[in-house]
């Protein structure tokens, strides 16, 4: 059965930290592992990625250094820990696979689909 389900978004105060969770069942649980955001009004981006065959990552420019993806293969999970939240962080945050991409944070190259979870950080 395929699925991914997030979870660990909430509302958190500028400068803080959220960690977010996507629990894949082992059908679901690809190569490629990613987390996006999407805002109102805005387009779906991608944040960060995972190959999860040996975790290599890949990140969005605006997210370095503050986000963190990471993996336990045991569970088919991959994990979102974001630090020094602002409010341009606020977003619903969704979490993706992929067998195979071409390019990690480009969303049209993952197949499977979380129903996302929201992350808030009011200005």
């Amino acid at each position: 059965r395929v699925q991914l389900v997030e979870s660990g978004g909430g509302s958190v105060q500028a400068g803080g930290s959220l960690r977010l969770s996507c629990a894949a069942s082992l059908y679901t649980y690809r190569n490629y592992m990613g987390w996006f955001r999407q805002a109102p009004g805005k387009e779906r981006e991608g944040v960060a990625a995972i190959y999860t065959p040996d975790g290599s990552t890949f990140y969005a420019d605006s997210v370095k250094g503050r986000f963190t993806i990471s993996q336990d293969n045991a569970k088919n999970t991959v994990y979102l820990q974001m630090n020094s939240l602002q409010p341009e962080d606020t977003a619903m945050y969704y979490c993706a696979a992929a067998s195979v991409v071409r390019l990690p944070l480009r969303r049209y190259e993952y197949n499977y689909w979380g129903q996302g979870t929201q992350v808030t950080v009011p200005s």
